[in-house]
């Protein structure tokens, strides 16, 4: 079976029914299979995780944007994360059976389908056509509120759609990647710098562990503050590491964590990892798991 993953995220956290609508768009989709919903209220937005052959992934991702763009307007949305646009990024990984040649063609249609609809997209990751716009941080730098001066400018025109900013919808951010996770730790005390603070020893672009992007981020509805970031390569720099650097720097300021979140699914190799680290089981192997062992022999 060839499997492509799409994860986009959109621009709205907070509105059960409309991020219900939106999911119905990829539930409705056949040969595609909607996994995970997550949606966060102080991030106003909400991560969709599904998957199925790539042809089929491609038409579900379109219609979930359409979806969106029709119920979503930019010029009323407020949050902690980041953002571009109604459907901010819509990432493909191939998962199984799929090149990374084959998720960049089907991002850059989607893309391609995107500007059809009025949006100006960038392409980022294996599909950028530009080194500069290979990192979604340079693209999303001065978010939405920056784009109208982005727009303007030859250096960021985009790969698609309109050069012009449409205040409802705002741009969107298509491309092609490996899997990453998305980790939160969140601190038990209202010190957004503190959270700043160990978010910047944390990500590589500071100094910190490689492989991680992190910002520090207020939880109004927790009373909290947060540590969000993304892991690019878990296989370098792993959950765990990130954790425990945290939790130390932290108790420092007398601080402690109160709970920790993973946005969408992981892969396996991730649990059997924390096995090993925390409970000191050098040889665990996913293999172990009784549940994968089934899945192994269907």
């Amino acid at each position: 079976m060839r499997l492509l993953e799409c994860v986009p995220n959109v621009s709205e956290g907070r509105d059960p029914d409309k991020i219900d609508a939106i999911a119905q768009e990829v539930r409705h989709t056949a040969g595609v299979r909607l996994l995970h919903v997550a949606s966060d209220p102080d991030h106003h937005r909400t991560v969709f995780t599904f998957i199925g052959e790539p042809e089929a992934v491609g038409r579900a991702s379109l219609a979930m944007a359409r979806k969106a763009l029709e119920l979503i307007d930019m010029r009323l949305h407020r949050g902690a994360h980041p953002r571009l646009g109604a459907v901010d990024v819509v990432p493909f990984v191939p998962i199984q059976g799929v090149t990374m040649e084959e998720a960049v063609s089907v991002a850059r249609e989607v893309g391609r389908r995107l500007g059809e609809m009025g949006v100006p997209v960038y392409f980022y990751e294996e599909a950028a056509t530009v080194p500069e716009r290979k990192d979604l941080p340079s693209i999303r730098k001065g978010e939405y509120e920056g784009l109208p001066e982005k727009l303007g400018n030859p250096r960021w025109k985009p790969d698609e759609g309109p050069d012009r900013f449409d205040p409802k919808v705002g741009a969107s951010v298509v491309g092609a990647r490996f899997p990453l996770i998305a980790y939160n730790v969140n601190l038990r005390t209202t010190d957004l710098a503190l959270a700043k603070e160990i978010a910047k020893k944390v990500r590589f672009k500071d100094g910190g562990f490689p492989h991680v992007r992190a910002m520090g981020v207020e939880l109004k509805e927790k009373g909290m503050v947060q540590v969000s970031m993304n892991l690019t390569n878990y296989r370098i720099t792993g959950i765990h590491t990130v954790f425990d650097f945290i939790c130390e720097e932290a108790l420092r300021h007398g601080v402690e964590v109160e709970e920790s979140e993973l946005i969408g699914l992981i892969p396996l190799q991730v649990v059997e990892d924390l096995l090993k680290h925390y409970l000191k089981c050098r040889g665990f192997s996913i293999h172990q798991i009784i549940e994968q062992r089934i899945l192994e022999l269907e």
